[in-house]
């Protein structure tokens, strides 16, 4: 797992940017008005996303664009899932130990 993916995202503007482009593609200025935040800073926002490979930006015209890229959603994903499988081994053996202790009360 590439820690520049959760340095990026431990930013709490940053992490509400990715927050509002999983609606879909937007402009700097949208994504300024929507979080009442002033442009300079979601573009300086935006450049870290950026260069995390997070974001990708496409012109249209005077307008930058910006959208999700997938990837380091998968990544992010299949690091988590590795700790998924302990997580629900060790849920598994506490329910287990739950339903002996029940049994034991009902005795």
């Amino acid at each position: 797992m590439d820690t520049t993916t959760l340095n990026a995202l431990s930013e709490p503007n940053r992490l509400q940017i990715v927050e509002l482009l999983r609606e879909g593609p937007l402009t700097v200025g949208e994504i300024s008005e929507r979080l009442q935040i002033r442009q300079p800073q979601v573009s300086k926002h935006l450049r870290v996303l950026s260069n995390a490979g997070i974001v990708r930006v496409h012109a249209d015209a005077n307008r930058r664009i910006y959208q999700l890229r997938p990837e380091p959603f998968i990544q992010l994903n299949a690091w988590l899932e590795s700790y998924r499988r302990i997580w629900e081994e060790r849920f598994d053996s506490l329910d287990d130990y739950l339903k002996v202790m029940q049994e034991k009360q009902e005795k």
